[in-house]
């Protein structure tokens, strides 16, 4: 068995919370208040680390650890953004990005 299916729950969770970023962010564009920037901003940045984590554990990289810490990082300052506004989309992908930050890091190669 290779590497990259010892991370097939990280994948996953990574893949998940990519597109429920990528979900929240395109209504919140849609609706077009401004009160949401900040919440698009981080749920941009969130599924772009999130999508490059999951296809560096795909590879094997030696980057993944720094990788996921990052984004970690990035998942958990999401789901306190998202979390505060009241649309399903935004307590979705709170919730989402909340589960991935739970995910156990990799160690360092």
């Amino acid at each position: 068995m290779t590497e990259q299916y010892n991370f097939l729950d990280q994948i996953t969770a990574y893949s998940s919370c990519a597109n429920a970023c990528e979900q929240c962010a395109s209504v919140c564009l849609q609706e077009g208040d401004a009160a949401h920037y900040r919440c698009i901003e981080l749920c941009r940045d969130c599924a772009d680390l999130c999508r490059l984590t999951a296809t560096l554990m795909l590879r094997n990289s030696p980057y993944v650890a720094v990788a996921s810490q990052l984004c970690r990082v990035a998942c958990l300052a999401c789901a306190e953004e998202c979390i505060q506004h009241a649309s399903q989309h935004c307590q979705e992908c709170a919730r989402t990005c909340q589960v991935c930050a739970e995910e156990p890091l990799p160690e360092s190669a």
